[in-house]
């Protein structure tokens, strides 16, 4: 017993855990986090590494002396703002799975949680709509569907004549495209259907899940308006507002 548990000391001893979350948390919804190990022993491995949060745990089968191991760790944070990490226990049952030797690390690294998106059908947008669907409206451009073939103007790139019609015809003929320019979308927070600030702070989150990589999303706050914009670094901005909201 004594062998056994002095060596069960040694497997973790040396092991040096580090937490790295991913980009966008959600609140009550289960994020897998970057558990990168070390084992800073430079002649003993460690075998049978166990993490385990209030959420979940993982296991690490073998490290090398030296050499460092690479898991995921579940975690769930149950409100939006931002948070500390917590608690994180190291354990093993090396070498006869009679004794667990462990011990506990808490992260002071802060998080932040974005509110738990909850589905809405309905918002006050910018144009006045009360839909939440796909509104598009068709302008002139070169990506869109096929619309017609007209005369070349010599303002258009050479890339859009159509060389076969143009031969057979014996004039330089263009192919006239349509393209879908999204109509932006502005969540105006205080008429958002939800009962309650959290539940409104939740909806305004899905739809710029939603919405936010297909057409332009704004936010309306009671304080201030963020203009409508589109791609992932404004749509992070705008849920980071939304997980801040009345917290700051």
């Amino acid at each position: 017993m004594a062998v056994t548990g002095y060596a069960g000391m040694l497997n973790i001893k040396g092991i040096a855990p580090l937490l790295l979350p991913p980009e966008e948390l959600y609140a009550n919804h289960p994020a897998v986090f970057r558990l990168v190990v070390h084992n800073c022993k430079q002649s003993l491995p460690s075998f049978l590494i166990s993490a385990t949060s209030p959420s979940g745990g993982t296991i690490l089968p073998f490290l090398a002396a030296g050499s460092t191991g690479e898991t995921g760790l579940e975690l769930v944070f149950p409100a939006r703002g931002r948070h500390p990490v917590g608690r994180i226990r190291i354990s093993s049952p090396f070498p006869v799975n009679f004794f667990t030797r462990s011990w506990e690390f808490t992260l002071h690294d802060e998080v932040l949680v974005f509110p738990e998106p909850l589905p809405v059908t309905g918002l006050s947008a910018s144009d006045g709509s009360e839909s939440t669907g796909e509104t598009a409206r068709t302008i002139r451009g070169q990506d869109g569907e096929l619309e017609g073939i007209r005369g070349y103007s010599g303002a258009e790139p050479l890339r859009s004549i159509h060389w076969r019609l143009s031969a057979r015809d014996h004039q330089l003929l263009v192919k006239e495209f349509g393209t879908q320019a999204a109509t932006p979308l502005l969540i105006r927070l205080d008429q958002l259907p939800g009962a309650g600030l959290e539940t409104r702070l939740s909806q305004a989150a899905w739809l710029i899940r939603r919405f936010g990589g297909e057409r332009p999303v704004g936010l309306a706050l009671p304080d201030r308006t963020l203009a409508p914009a589109i791609g992932r670094r404004h749509c992070l901005h705008l849920l980071t507002e939304l997980a801040l909201y009345d917290h700051q």
